[in-house]
């Protein structure tokens, strides 16, 4: 098997169905595939009407929804492909997209881990110009006046070398690796129940002396936040784990040092910023959006209650948050 495409699903039926009919008209290639969907207990009886349209794909239903790390380690378990090609179920696959892929590779030894263009519903690439966060540029305003300050620097770094450009990171929706560099890495870190898990990644293949490289030469669609926002209870949550996660990588990756004072300028940034936009939330109650600050606040509130009482900052949805 060369490749063995891996999706997690949470409740995201529509995307998923769009990404796997594309998969379902890659026939008569040059290589062997199989794709592997973990579901993350949707528990909405979907899943039964799934198994019975894809029959030529595997799905596997987790025991609970323990998050997009989980839920690709149990994909990467059950699988038998040479390379795993993670995707995320709001993408639209190519043939001519898989093949790129898993010929750079083979091509590009130096290589750990391997992405391609991204492109939205409004046809425009996502950037890919990803830099791991560093004590200098770990917030938004610091991270927006270090690139204007580096901005020559940054254009030459990032410029494509040929077909590839070698950023720091790239995101988890397209991720292709080696099952030998998956195991060199030791999979992905499940302390992440959601997001900040591939910058984890990728900085562990970085350690290792593994390339991440990002080839121009293939594109695959992706519709961001087609799977993770779909009502303002999902986004609310997925916002609030997005936090949780920078609490989790400064604790995994940032000497002792640093790592107080990170987290309380996030914390301080988190309770005025969201606490504020729930108040005009009661006041303009007519806006649905700015409810979903009155929910993260709600949320954020009791995970840094729990962070303390607890002593820990990973998110009480891994499966590793202490018993």
């Amino acid at each position: 098997m060369n490749i063995s495409v891996i999706i997690v699903n949470y409740r995201g039926w529509n995307a998923l169905q769009a990404c796997l009919d594309s998969l379902n008209r890659i026939i008569n290639t040059d290589f062997i595939f199989e794709v592997i969907v973990v579901d993350n207990c949707s528990a909405d009886g979907k899943l039964a009407e799934f198994v019975i349209k894809y029959p030529r794909f595997i799905f596997i239903e987790n025991t609970s929804n323990k998050g997009f790390a989980n839920g690709c380690n149990l994909g990467a378990e059950n699988s038998s492909g040479e390379h795993l090609l993670f995707l995320n179920p709001d993408t639209i696959v190519t043939k001519d997209a898989l093949q790129t892929l898993l010929q750079t590779y083979k091509v590009h030894p130096e290589i750990g881990i391997l992405s391609c263009l991204q492109i939205n519903e409004n046809e425009q690439y996502y950037k890919q110009a990803n830099l791991f966060p560093s004590f200098g540029r770990f917030f938004g305003i610091s991270r927006a006046i270090y690139r204007f300050l580096h901005k020559t620097d940054l254009e030459k770094r990032f410029k494509y070398q040929g077909d590839l450009l070698y950023p720091d990171w790239v995101s988890g929706a397209v991720i292709f690796i080696s099952r030998e560099w998956f195991n060199k890495a030791e999979g992905w870190n499940e302390d992440y129940w959601l997001y900040f898990e591939d910058v984890d990644l990728c900085k562990k293949v970085k350690t290792k002396k593994g390339k991440v490289a990002v080839t121009n030469q293939a594109s695959i669609f992706h519709k961001h936040g087609g799977a993770s926002r779909i009502n303002i209870q999902t986004k609310s949550l997925t916002k609030s784990e997005v936090i949780i996660s920078k609490h989790v990588y400064i604790d995994r990756h940032f000497p002792k040092n640093q790592q107080l004072l990170l987290h309380m300028l996030l914390i301080l940034g988190v309770l005025i910023e969201k606490g504020l936009l729930s108040i005009f939330s009661l006041l303009l109650f007519f806006i649905p959006k700015l409810k979903v600050n009155f929910f993260i606040f709600k949320k954020m509130g009791i995970y840094y209650w729990n962070a303390i009482r607890n002593k820990t900052w990973i998110s009480p949805r891994s499966v590793n948050y202490p018993a």
